[in-house]
């Protein structure tokens, strides 16, 4: 898993619709998610660490969360299936660990609420990521290249194991 990080709300500059980019640490990759404009509200209310008279859904949730003592560890996005992506909110009370589906907008508006991280899966992050730093993936392939270049069939034969031989540890 990749943690990553709320970068900010852009709007499609087709069809006017919000979009949440999750960024990683590294702001090599960012993952845009399309939401809702009430979510998009809730998400830039706690990235502006506003506080509403009365509370929101999603403060409201927080406000449950402390009065029952329950934690919430993380929140991990962890499938994209049919250009939906899935959620799972992972909570703890004491020993009792469980986790609860939720859409990815809501875990995110919660997470950013508690101060809880944001995890991907390191498939989703492959299938849905865009590149942020194209410079730096180009670096990184580049030294791959010349690594690959540079190794001799005798070098890849010492480093896989003596003589071929699978190792174990």
């Amino acid at each position: 898993m990749i943690e990553m990080n709320v970068a900010g709300i852009a709007l499609d500059a087709a069809t006017r619709s919000p979009i949440v980019l999750l960024r990683d640490a590294e702001e090599r990759r960012a993952i845009p998610i399309y939401i809702s404009q009430d979510q998009a509200r809730s998400i830039i209310s706690a990235m502006e660490n506003h506080t509403p008279p009365r509370p929101m859904t999603h403060d409201l949730l927080v406000n449950l969360l402390g009065e029952w003592n329950l934690k919430l560890d993380r929140v991990i996005v962890h499938a994209l299936e049919d250009n939906t992506f899935y959620a799972v909110l992972q909570m703890s009370q004491g020993q009792t660990k469980k986790e609860i589906d939720a859409r990815p907008s809501d875990a995110i508006a919660i997470a950013l609420r508690t101060g809880t991280p944001i995890w991907v899966m390191e498939e989703v992050v492959a299938d849905a990521s865009i590149p942020v730093d194209r410079e730096a993936d180009e670096a990184e392939r580049q030294a791959f290249r010349e690594f690959l270049n540079n190794l001799s069939p005798q070098e890849l034969i010492e480093r896989s194991g003596k003589g071929g031989e699978a190792q174990y540890d």
